[in-house]
């Protein structure tokens, strides 16, 4: 997988050089064509179910196509970046989530490093996951599934959205809490795992709450916790998984980045269209339909909050002792 990402990495540099004699973009008339903005996991996911909400908003609003595309693989790394390397006008943006964040200690072999080649916009909202089993599994709580995980080593697989997202690293931290013998099976997004889930294949995921919700309100499967420190607002009769494993907690952020060197009057505007849409009641609405709570932030600090995060995974993933090659 990560030959295939540093092959595409070199093709797009390539490209994108291509497009270095390129007047330099302007926010005057920012923007003037449709704005591409890269998704790194699969089409009706979490992510993707967001991204299109905000992209929709952002259209209406500043007069030209926001295209979502998906390009999903690697932990959301091809995504990343596609996103890194293309031209820094503006035309190109990156949905930012705590993969990004993951992956920078997770993955040994990065052509990039996130950081240091993107650029802050917005942020757009925080989230927990959430922890949903198979209605097949006889567990309706989070100490009977543990004690049915113990009971039942090695004999129990979860999904994820890939490796290094926040759905695969909440499981492997919770496999370190509760000493729970676990098999990992990566997806190429959340969505397209739910049917295993659903038939049993596969157990349980620590989803973000957008799609794990949809999934528990219609009865496809059963929600157990969630994975903040607290219970989350939005959904007060599922327990926090802290309830029962103290100091268990791992909460999410979604919001956006551009390729370094993005004009800063454009990374103005666009944070200024976010901020304006997280006020709107119709759009904040539709958020709070997927879990989500509204966090606008300045450029600088949604930089501060994806450098803290970075730091805070770093952790986790040598807690844990995973790692990709």
């Amino acid at each position: 997988m990560l030959k295939l990402l540093r092959r595409a990495v070199f093709g797009l540099a390539i490209i994108s050089g291509l497009f270095s004699a390129a007047p330099a973009a302007s926010a005057a008339d920012y923007p003037n064509r449709p704005v591409h903005w890269m998704i790194g996991f699969a089409a009706g996911g979490p992510v993707d179910i967001v991204a299109r909400i905000m992209a929709q908003w952002l259209s209406d609003r500043l007069g030209q196509q926001f295209i979502v595309e998906n390009r999903a693989g690697s932990g959301g790394n091809i995504a990343a970046a596609a996103a890194i390397n293309a031209p820094a006008d503006g035309y190109t943006l990156l949905f930012v989530a705590p993969n990004n964040a993951i992956s920078t200690s997770l993955y040994k072999k990065l052509p990039y490093d996130f950081l240091r080649d993107t650029t802050p916009v917005a942020s757009i909202m925080q989230l927990t996951n959430m922890l949903v089993v198979s209605n097949a599994m006889p567990v309706k709580t989070v100490q009977e599934f543990i004690d049915y995980c113990k009971a039942n080593p090695g004999q129990i697989s979860f999904a994820s959205s890939g490796n290094g997202t926040s759905v695969h690293m909440s499981a492997e931290l919770f496999k370190v809490m509760t000493k729970c013998d676990m098999v990992h099976v990566p997806y190429r997004g959340s969505a397209i795992a739910f049917p295993d889930i659903i038939s049993n294949k596969v157990q349980l995921i620590f989803d973000n709450l957008p799609s794990a919700l949809e999934q528990a309100k219609g009865g496809t499967v059963r929600a157990l916790g969630v994975t903040s420190p607290q219970r989350w607002p939005i959904v007060p009769d599922v327990p926090a998984i802290a309830e029962t494993v103290p100091g268990f907690e791992s909460v999410g952020f979604y919001g956006i980045s551009a390729p370094k060197g993005t004009p800063p009057e454009i990374v103005d505007l666009l944070n200024k269209a976010v901020g304006e849409a997280l006020k709107d009641p119709k759009l904040v609405a539709r958020l709070a339909e997927t879990g989500g709570i509204p966090k606008p932030m300045t450029p600088a600090e949604f930089g501060k909050l994806v450098a803290d995060e970075t730091e805070k995974w770093r952790k986790v993933v040598e807690f844990a002792g995973v790692s990709v090659d």
